[in-house]
């Protein structure tokens, strides 16, 4: 078995327009399908909207409208739940600009070391980061040099001892 990447993430939403135009007037990301779905696989009766934005690889982000189906939204903080995207720097640098001149909760630049981000709110409460990469990023990401696994063991083991 082989996964090849991923084809889609998708959420709730609260309204369907709302966030088309956050993520495909804003951020940029068109709308490439929508389904409509008025029984689902197991049978019941829904009124849902399924939307995906499209993304320069192939994968999309997707919402779920379900007025029918009961959800708490709220302001997501970032270690719950963000999306993150990645951009190049001059695309970073103008989303800065206009978030801000949007007037839209806008945070950062911030320097994570192996890349750079920029976080906004989307209409339903969810964090979107733009993370563009540094000098560095994959060494960085390679495990072997790393060494992700040790510290995850690390980690797990003074969990386990109350260290």
């Amino acid at each position: 078995m082989s996964i090849l990447g991923l084809h889609h993430s998708a959420y709730r939403c609260r309204d369907s327009e709302q966030t088309r135009a956050f993520y495909e007037d804003f951020l940029g990301l068109p709308l490439v399908n929508t389904l409509e779905i008025h029984v689902t696989k197991t049978g019941r009766t829904t009124d849902t909207l399924h939307t995906f934005f499209g993304m320069a690889d192939g994968s999309c982000l997707a919402f779920f409208e379900a007025p029918d189906m009961p959800f708490d939204f709220k302001p997501q903080h970032d270690y719950d739940l963000h999306i993150a995207l990645e951009v190049d720097r001059a695309t970073l640098a103008a989303m800065l600009d206009k978030g801000r001149s949007l007037g839209m909760d806008t945070r950062g630049i911030v320097d994570h070391g192996m890349f750079d981000s920029l976080y906004f709110r989307d209409p339903n409460g969810y964090v979107i980061e733009l993370a563009c990469k540094c000098d560095g990023h994959d060494e960085a990401m390679d495990p072997a040099r790393n060494l992700a696994r040790a510290k995850l063991d690390r980690w797990i083991a003074a969990r386990r001892t109350g260290r």
